[in-house]
C-alpha cells in the first residue's frame, strides 16, 4: 500500500466498511415490514401459516439487525479517526441528523425489539403486533435520517458558512428535505423492499424445489413474487426520476455514468456498453443507440447534452467505476422486472408453484438485491467525487492529518475481522434459511396447501412424492 496516499486509503476503508454495513439495513428495513405484514395477516385471517412464517423470519431479522448495528458503530468511528476535518466543518449539520436517528429511530427499534422477539405470549397479540409495527416504523425512520444526511452532502441546502469555515444550519426543513432527498429515500426504500422480496422468494423457491414444506414455502414465494411484480416497475420509474434530479444538481455524475466525454449538440447516444478511457476522453468498443440518451434524460431525441469536456479535469468523477456500477444496477433492475413478469405469467397460467425453471431463477436472483444496492451506492458516492459536500468541500480537504501506514494497518485489520465476524454471521443466517420446518401435518399432503389457497403441484399429495429424492437438476438449481 506504499503507492496509496492517506486520502485514497481512508476512502477505501470507508467504502469497505459501508459496503458491509449497507447490506444489513437494506435487508432489515424490508424484512421488518414483511414481519408486520405477516403478523397482520395472521390476526386478520387466523391462518397459522402466517405466524409460523413470522417465527421463522424473526430470528433471521434479529441476526441481520444485530450485524447492522455493529457494522454501523464501527463505521461511525471513522468520522473522528480519518475524517476529522469533515466532521469539524460539516458537524453542525451532520451531527444533529445522526443524533436524531439514534434518539428517535434506533431507540424505537431497540425498545420494541425484545417485545417483538420474545413477548408474544406475555403481552398478547394486539400489543405484540403494535411492537412489530414500531420496529418496522423505526427502521423506516432510521432510513429517513441517514438519507437526509447523505442527501444533504450531495445537494446541500439550508446552510450558511460561519467565520470558522463550518456549515451551519439556517433552515432545518431545507436541510432535511434537500433537493435530492425525496428521490434518494424513495429509491432506497424500494430497493430495500426488492432486496427482501428477492431473498424471501429465493428461500421459498429453494424449499419448493426440495419439497420441504409446500404450504410455508409456497406462501412466502407467492408473497415475494407479488411484491417483486409491483415494486420492480415502480423502482425503474423512481430511478428515472432520480436520474433526472441528479442531472439537474450533479450533471458531472450523469455525464460519467453515461460515458459522455464530449458534448452532443443534436442528440446524445445511449452507450449500452463499452470501456471508458478517462485519460483519452473516449469510450472504446462502444455499443450505442443514437440519440437515445437525450430521449431518456431530456425526453427529446434532438435535445443537446453537455459532456465532461465542459468540466475541469480535476473535478471529474472517476468515470470507469461509475460507468460499470451504473450498468450493473440497471441490468439487475431489469432482471428483477423480468422475474416479476415471469411470475405473473405463471400465476395466470396456474403454474406458480410448479414451474421449476421459475424457482431456479428465483434462487439464482436471491443475492441480486444486495449486488444492486452496492452498485447503486458505488455509483452515487463515487460519482460525488472529488467532493464530500458537493460543490463546497473537497475530499482532499476533509481528511484527518494521518499517515498512510496508520490507515493501511487499520484497513487490513478491518478486512480480516469483518470477513471473520460477518462471514460467520452471514453463514449462520444462510443455515437458518435452509432450515424451514415441515408443514404442521408432518407430510407433503394437499390439505394445508389448499387451506392457504395454493394450488398444489400434480402428485404432490402422494406419499411417494415425499420420499422422492432430489435429483441433480433440482439440487443444483437450489
Amino acid at each position: 500500500m506504499e503507492n496509496f496516499d492517506a486520502t485514497i486509503l481512508a476512502r477505501i476503508q470507508f467504502a469497505f466498511t459501508i459496503s458491509f454495513h449497507i447490506i444489513f439495513p437494506a435487508f432489515s428495513i424490508g424484512l421488518a415490514s414483511y414481519l408486520a405484514v405477516l403478523e397482520g395477516l395472521h390476526l386478520w385471517t387466523k391462518k397459522p401459516v402466517y405466524i409460523e412464517l413470522f417465527d421463522f423470519w424473526k430470528t433471521i431479522f434479529a441476526m441481520s439487525f444485530g450485524m447492522g448495528v455493529v457494522s454501523g458503530i464501527v463505521m461511525s468511528y471513522q468520522f473522528g479517526t480519518n475524517w476529522s476535518v469533515f466532521s469539524d466543518k460539516a458537524g453542525p449539520i451532520i451531527g444533529p441528523l445522526m443524533g436524531y436517528e439514534v434518539l428517535s429511530a434506533f431507540f424505537l427499534e431497540a425498545g420494541f425489539l425484545g417485545v417483538m422477539l420474545f413477548g408474544r405470549k406475555r403481552v398478547g397479540p394486539a400489543l405484540h403486533f403494535f411492537a412489530t409495527l414500531m420496529v418496522a416504523a423505526g427502521t423506516l425512520m432510521s432510513a429517513i435520517w441517514i438519507l437526509a444526511a447523505n442527501s444533504w452532502m450531495h445537494t446541500p441546502a439550508g446552510f450558511a458558512m460561519n467565520d470558522k469555515g463550518q456549515f451551519v444550519p439556517i433552515d432545518w426543513l431545507a436541510v432535511i428535505f434537500n433537493p435530492s432527498f425525496p428521490y434518494r429515500f424513495t429509491h432506497m426504500l424500494l430497493a430495500a423492499y426488492l432486496t427482501t422480496a428477492l431473498v424471501v422468494g429465493a428461500v421459498g423457491a429453494f424449499h419448493l424445489l426440495r419439497r420441504t414444506a409446500p404450504l410455508r414455502a409456497g406462501t412466502m414465494f407467492s408473497m415475494a413474487m407479488g411484491m417483486i411484480s409491483v415494486v420492480a416497475p415502480l423502482q425503474i420509474i423512481a430511478g428515472d426520476a432520480h436520474g433526472l434530479n441528479t442531472l439537474e444538481h450533479q450533471p458531472a455524475k450523469v455525464m460519467g455514468m453515461e460515458g459522455h466525454f464530449e458534448s452532443s449538440a443534436g442528440g446524445a447516444p445511449l452507450i449500452l456498453f463499452g470501456i471508458p478511457d478517462q485519460d483519452r476522453k473516449r469510450v472504446d468498443y462502444a455499443i450505442e443507440i443514437p440519440r437515445a440518451s437525450s430521449l431518456i434524460l431530456k425526453h427529446d431525441l434532438n435535445a443537446p447534452l453537455a459532456g465532461l469536456d465542459t468540466i475541469a479535469d480535476e473535478l471529474e468523477p472517476p468515470v470507469e467505476i461509475i460507468f460499470f456500477s451504473f450498468r450493473v444496477m440497471v441490468g439487475l433492475g431489469f432482471a428483477m422486472l423480468g422475474l416479476g413478469l415471469w411470475s405473473l405469467y405463471c400465476r395466470w397460467k396456474g403454474t406458480l408453484y410448479q414451474s421449476r425453471g421459475l424457482h431456479r431463477l428465483a434462487v439464482a436472483m436471491g443475492p441480486a438485491g444486495f449486488v444492486a444496492v452496492l452498485a447503486g451506492w458505488i455509483t452515487t458516492e463515487v460519482g460525488r467525487q472529488p467532493y464530500t459536500v458537493y460543490g463546497h468541500l473537497l475530499t482532499a480537504q476533509s481528511i484527518s492529518p494521518i499517515s498512510s501506514p496508520a490507515v493501511g494497518a487499520s484497513l487490513v485489520t478491518f478486512i480480516i475481522v469483518y470477513f471473520l465476524v460477518f462471514g460467520a454471521g452471514t453463514f449462520y443466517i444462510l443455515r437458518l434459511m435452509g432450515r424451514l420446518p415441515r408443514d404442521p401435518d408432518g407430510h407433503l399432503g394437499q390439505g394445508p396447501i389448499r387451506t392457504a389457497g395454493i394450488t398444489p403441484p400434480p402428485g404432490l399429495g402422494d406419499d411417494q412424492q415425499q420420499a422422492e429424492p432430489i435429483h441433480g437438476g433440482a439440487h443444483h438449481g437450489a
